[in-house]
């Protein structure tokens, strides 16, 4: 298992910041970087559309990845939402420590 880097995108700030917020309170995601506003240009209903978009990135382990692409999908306004992990190969030793940390479920006594 490894850390990895969820690349996603939200129609706007407001629904990236509840998705994000939802990650890290549920500790799927150890953090999220809401990256701010993009253009996409994109294939959608048989045309060549245009859309303005907000980027945000989560730092979450693998284990996690199932839960947390679930999770975005049940919150998110898109019908197909952007949800796409990239493997970490490498970072900071205690970084890395702490997004597992970060992501490991709770356990209830």
């Amino acid at each position: 298992m490894s850390a990895c880097i969820v690349y996603m995108t939200a129609a706007d700030v407001e629904e990236a910041e509840r998705i994000g917020r939802m990650l890290v309170e549920g500790r799927l995601a150890a953090c999220v970087n809401v990256l701010g506003p993009i253009q996409a240009i994109f294939h959608w209903d048989g045309a060549v559309q245009t859309a303005g978009e907000v980027a945000f990135i989560a730092k979450t382990w693998d284990d996690r990845l199932a839960e947390l692409t679930s999770a975005v999908r049940k919150a998110h306004s898109y019908d197909v939402p952007c949800i796409v992990a990239l493997p970490l190969t490498g970072g900071d030793a205690a970084f890395l420590d702490w997004i597992r940390d970060r992501t490991r479920p709770v356990m209830l006594a």
